[in-house]
């Protein structure tokens, strides 16, 4: 069994965000984060401890990731999704969040863990490409009605 202080410390060194939340109600309250969430949200635990972390996706709030997360949670089942979410300078980034819930011994529903890993480079990439794919796409229709025009 790995004691307390070697668990800590692993936490703590990971690079991704680690968060404990617990449900109160319909709320998800944190009651822990790691270096690495203070680091990817630029929030420190003070400011968010206690706090329901709905607050990351502040204006953001009809993404239907939030939705299915809800669900997940609302079903104690574990779910991944990729949600936009607001650092402390108001700037955004996209968060892949993992949640697994965590039962006690008589297999109560008591605490989620949240694992977050910033995925902004590869969404913003997927984007692009889209978005490329749309012009390619644009730009090939425009030269078969050109060369349609000329064969008329």
């Amino acid at each position: 069994m790995i004691n307390a202080k070697l668990l800590q410390r692993m936490i703590d060194a990971s690079t991704d965000g680690i968060v404990v939340a617990e449900q109160e109600g319909d709320d998800t309250i944190l009651i822990y984060v790691n270096a690495a969430f203070e680091r990817i949200t630029g929030y420190t635990a003070n400011e968010v401890l206690y706090r329901d972390c709905r607050f990351l996706q502040q204006n953001a709030r009809d993404q239907p990731a939030r939705e299915r997360i809800r669900q997940a949670i609302k079903e104690g089942r574990p779910c991944r999704e990729i949600l936009l979410n607001y650092r402390k300078d108001g700037s955004t980034f996209w968060n892949e969040l993992s949640i697994t819930p965590v039962y006690n011994e008589a297999d109560q529903l008591k605490y989620f863990i949240g694992i977050q890993n910033d995925v902004s480079r590869q969404v913003e990439a997927e984007q692009r490409a889209a978005q490329l794919e749309q012009q390619l796409a644009e730009a090939l229709a425009r030269i078969n009605v050109l060369e349609s025009d000329q064969r008329s």
